[in-house]
């Protein structure tokens, strides 16, 4: 069955979210590729980048790849874009979870009312999404994303530390606004660099930065890393010239993200401001009464799995760590064993943790009982 997380135990803590790409996964690709290595293991872009780090025209058509079939979609997103099921309910659910999050901070009774949520996303669903959540006026909360400025906004991690409070009249009461804080430890597409600061634009009008010319060469390459039963070493071979490789990377490294690598990120003005929201992320997790959930995030970032396990030394921090399947779940519990605050919630056999089942299961005000299909029915 499932293991719900009982509101009336974490609401009045220090609550900290960590999502990854497993919350989009109905709206955007992941990085998981459809062909599998020399040992029979999945490999994924992260894998075959370590792989291609010597073989230019390779890594370089692989990241193409990435650009065109994960980035772009998400730059040129919009909510009211999205037309297929899934992804209207992966809409539908972020709604969900966010309302759960404000369920949780109108229980408190603190003036200084907020949540974390910290994402390695670079997509703009969370704030999409609480958009949506305010325009239909029923709740009543703020949405920081670190930002000041009116028409031009620029990012400063001092900006989280703030928080709206009302006052009567005559200032003789005072009522802490709930607060949604959206923390982008990967980057987002956007930001952009301004001088010595990042600025932040949500209307930015994106182009696609590879020529139609370029696409149609690495089709073929593109279409076999998402082939079922496709092998590493069955891949096309694939060539540019120096100068096709240099103008694709010029570019492609203006990009504020991390790559899906190892952390090599060379911008010093980005690099400086990961580097910050990490500090958050470590303090916010050593504080007293703290509360980490995660969804949809595989751990595989090495630097911040290391950041998660240092930060379990501190006994107050309760940790959930909610997995998609039986076999993640097995992993993160190896993972993870050698620490008593961790809880690692899985699915029960024959089903998936995904998006729905957590905020109907799991992570909810009021949590569903699961019960499992009778014998021989149909379980979806």
């Amino acid at each position: 069955m499932f293991e719900s997380i009982d509101p009336l135990d974490i609401y009045s803590k220090n609550i900290n979210i960590l999502i990854g790409s497993g919350s989009s996964a109905d709206l955007f690709p992941t990085l998981g590729l459809a062909i599998k290595g020399g040992n029979g293991e999945w490999e994924t872009i992260e894998t075959l980048a370590t792989k291609f780090e010597t073989w230019q025209d390779k890594k370089t058509a692989l990241f193409m790849h990435y650009y065109n079939t994960c980035i772009f979609p998400v730059q040129t997103f919009t909510p009211s874009t999205v037309t297929s099921d899934k992804g209207k309910a992966n809409l539908q659910n972020y709604e969900v979870f966010l309302k759960t999050l404000l369920g949780l901070l109108d229980r408190r009774k603190d003036l200084n009312r907020k949540i974390n949520i910290f994402t390695t996303n670079y997509d703009g669903c969370l704030a999409h999404c609480a958009d949506n959540i305010l325009m239909q006026g029923s709740y009543d909360f703020v949405v920081n994303d670190g930002t000041s400025g009116f028409h031009r906004k620029h990012l400063h991690a001092k900006n989280f530390n703030t928080f709206q409070c009302q006052t009567g009249i005559f200032e003789r009461s005072n009522y802490g606004v709930p607060q949604l804080n959206i923390i982008h430890l990967h980057g987002s597409v956007y930001w952009s660099k301004s001088g010595d600061r990042i600025e932040v634009n949500y209307a930015n009008d994106f182009k696609h930065m590879i020529h139609r010319k370029t696409l149609e060469k690495i089709g073929k390459f593109s279409d076999y890393l998402v082939t079922d039963g496709g092998r590493t070493a069955k891949i096309p071979p694939i060539s540019f010239t120096l100068a096709q490789r240099q103008n694709f990377w010029d570019e492609y490294n203006k990009l504020p993200i991390v790559n899906p690598t190892k952390w090599k990120f060379h911008e010093t003005v980005f690099e400086e401001h990961y580097y910050q929201m990490l500090r958050i992320l470590s303090y916010e997790l050593e504080k007293p009464n703290s509360i980490l959930i995660t969804f949809g995030f595989s751990f595989a970032d090495e630097h911040i799995r290391k950041l998660v396990q240092r930060s379990l030394s501190n006994p107050q921090l309760q940790t959930f760590i909610c997995c998609y399947s039986q076999g993640s779940a097995k992993s993160l519990r190896e993972e993870f064993k050698l620490w008593k605050n961790v809880t690692v919630i899985g699915p029960p056999d024959g089903e998936k943790l995904d998006f729905t089942n957590f905020n109907k299961y799991i992570f909810s005000l009021k949590a569903e009982k699961y019960e499992a299909p009778a014998e021989g029915e149909d379980p979806l």
